[in-house]
Parts: structure tokens; C-alpha cells; sequence
């Protein structure tokens, strides 16, 4: 599957690729784009729109993206999957970053790593094991 989103991802654009990759398709392929392109590049590359207005997954509610894909793929059953939303909806919504102690870490190494790492496509290889790392933790938390 092809996914398109928003360029210089961080946080929630970090996180459902990561998402996407490690629990709906490992061969996923991500095409990062300018915000007023992603629906167009989406609907010639025939790929899934995400975290843009618009966009296939987008914001709902009170959720972040990576929630609204974690219950359309039916993952809420993993307890530390749930636990990791909790942090990065804490530090991907403004309103809420307090609502999370670790959510303000991890805004902090998204907005960082835009400063770090200039390639789109590197920045989410070199975040994967954030999330990988904080995955394990929150695996720790939920025993």
C-alpha cells in the first residue's frame, strides 16, 4: 500500500507509519508531500491520505490520527498499544500535552528531529526506533 501525508512529519505523522509498518502492512511506502498536495497526490498515486485535512485518516473527535487508525484496524485490544496513543495524542494535541507525563518528551524529540534530520524518509527510519523503544516501555507498563 502507498500512504500519503503531510512533509516534515513529527509525532503523529511519526508515529502511524510506524503504525502502519509494524502491525497493517510492513511494506507500506509513505510519500511525503506540501499539505495542499496530499489528497491530489493521493487520489494520481492511488494511496491513502493521512493526518491532512480531508485526508482518508485525519483527526476525529477528541482523537489524533494515530488512534483514529488504531480502532480502524481493531488494535485496541493491545493494552500497550493503547498506553503508547495515550502518549502520543499527549504530545500531538496541543490542548492535552499535560495529559501524559511522557508526552512532552516525545513532542519534544518530534520537533527535534526536524532540526536533525532535513530527508523526510530518513527521519522517519531513524524515529522508528523511538517508537520501537517506547513500544517495549509501554509493553513494561500494561504486565
Amino acid at each position: 500500500m502507498k500512504w500519503v501525508t503531510r512533509e516534515r512529519p513529527k509525532t503523529d505523522r511519526i508515529a502511524c507509519p510506524w503504525l502502519i509498518r509494524r502491525f497493517v502492512d510492513p511494506d507500506a511506502e509513505f510519500i511525503f508531500v506540501p499539505g495542499s498536495k496530499v489528497l491530489s497526490v493521493a487520489a494520481f498515486e492511488e494511496a491513502i491520505s493521512f493526518d491532512a485535512p480531508g485526508a482518508t485518516f485525519a483527526h476525529a473527535g477528541d482523537r489524533c490520527t494515530f488512534e483514529v487508525l488504531i480502532a480502524h484496524y481493531g488494535l485496541e485490544a493491545d493494552a500497550a498499544l493503547v498506553r503508547l496513543a495515550n502518549v502520543v495524542h499527549s504530545a500531538d494535541i496541543d490542548a492535552d500535552v499535560d495529559s501524559d507525563p511522557a508526552g512532552f518528551g516525545l513532542r519534544a524529540i518530534g520537533v527535534g528531529g526536524l532540526d536533525v534530520e532535513r530527508d523526510d524518509h530518513r527521519l522517519l527510519e531513524r524515529a522508528a526506533f523511538v517508537y520501537d523503544a517506547l513500544y517495549a516501555w509501554c509493553q513494561r507498563e500494561t504486565r
